[in-house]
């Protein structure tokens, strides 16, 4: 493509798988990763060297390295955020720091800089527990955690850019998104983490909600197809599988798969509030299909099943510290 794109993010979970579609694809890929002392880099270790990656260490915060490292960009997926729902109870301040004024300084950036397009992500956990399903994008939002809360303002601040100053920017809305490389603070790598350890007992919290889970490729290619259709800018997008499983469900092919017999327990610090749990989430993927063509390949068992398989290599599980509640 010889595009040059920026992914802000990519030393996380979904930033690092795509970051490595993109360059699949042809793109000239600049990845950033929150700056350390240690000059490490996430995710985007596992990706081996290519001619076409760039990556570069900074912290989304600040507006003026954000300006910095978005010159020569033809395009900026938007994924820096922090996404732990239990922590953002503890410091909500820095999801305001972090998703608002992060993507504000994209943003401005983008305007200043001209002919950027921007791909910015939001989250399911914008529309709380669904007051109908399948979920459109015209489902009211509702903060039900400072994470969502900060998600719905990060959103907001986007669109205000495209309704006042024409930025070209689309948001994609995936939903709960799963796969290798995630972290254990997600119910899936919880639960197949804590099984591959040889944990006979497994702690979980509520198992009655419901999540539509996309496969982490899906995604991906979600994004992409997002980013390649002009009819996209300034429209807020699902990217979702149209299937919903329960928590409970989810655990139980998980058990299967991995031929285990462990038990559940609950551990009450993995409950959320009452008013902050989201009990149900399905999406409506029509619009992304309807505007890019794109539909999911990977059901929720081909999804789970490869990513059993890489939990269960011990050179990747023991990235994980299984008796560790991640918040």
């Amino acid at each position: 493509m010889n595009k040059r794109v920026l992914v802000t993010g990519a030393d996380g979970f979904i930033g690092s798988h795509l970051t490595e579609l993109l360059l699949e694809k042809g793109y000239i890929v600049r990845a950033l990763s929150y700056y350390n002392s240690f000059n490490y880099w996430g995710w985007l270790e596992d990706i081996p060297a290519n001619p076409n990656l760039e990556v570069v260490t900074g912290d989304i915060r600040d507006p003026h390295f954000v300006k910095h490292i978005m010159k020569d960009m033809d395009m900026v997926f938007h994924l820096a955020a922090l996404i732990a729902i239990p922590y953002s109870y503890h410091a909500p301040d820095s999801y305001v720091d972090t998703n608002v004024k992060g993507t504000l300084n994209v943003c401005q950036a983008a305007k200043e800089l001209g002919g950027i397009r921007v791909i910015h992500t939001s989250t399911s956990e914008v529309y709380g527990t669904a007051l109908y399903v399948p979920i459109d994008e015209k489902h009211p939002k509702q903060a039900q955690s400072p994470y969502s809360a900060s998600k719905i303002g990060a959103d907001a601040m986007a669109m205000s850019f495209y309704n006042a100053f024409g930025l070209a920017i689309t948001i994609a809305r995936p939903f709960n998104t799963y796969g290798p490389r995630q972290s254990a603070r997600a119910i899936i790598p919880t639960i197949i983490s804590q099984i591959a350890s040889g944990m006979k007992e497994i702690k979980l919290g509520d198992l009655s909600p419901t999540r539509d889970f996309n496969y982490v490729k899906d995604t991906c290619y979600g994004f992409l197809a997002l980013a390649e259709c002009g009819d996209t800018i300034g429209k807020e997008i699902n990217i979702s599988s149209n299937f919903e499983i329960s928590m409970g469900d989810t655990l139980n092919m998980i058990k299967d798969i991995m031929q285990s017999e462990v038990t559940f327990i609950t551990e009450e610090q993995r409950i959320r509030p009452d008013n902050s749990e989201v009990f149900r989430l399905w999406g409506d993927n029509t619009l992304l299909k309807s505007l890019t063509g794109f539909k999911p390949e990977y059901d929720i068992r081909k999804g789970l099943e490869i990513t059993c398989e890489w939990f269960k290599k011990a050179e990747n599980l023991k990235k994980y510290k299984t008796g560790i509640y991640n918040l």
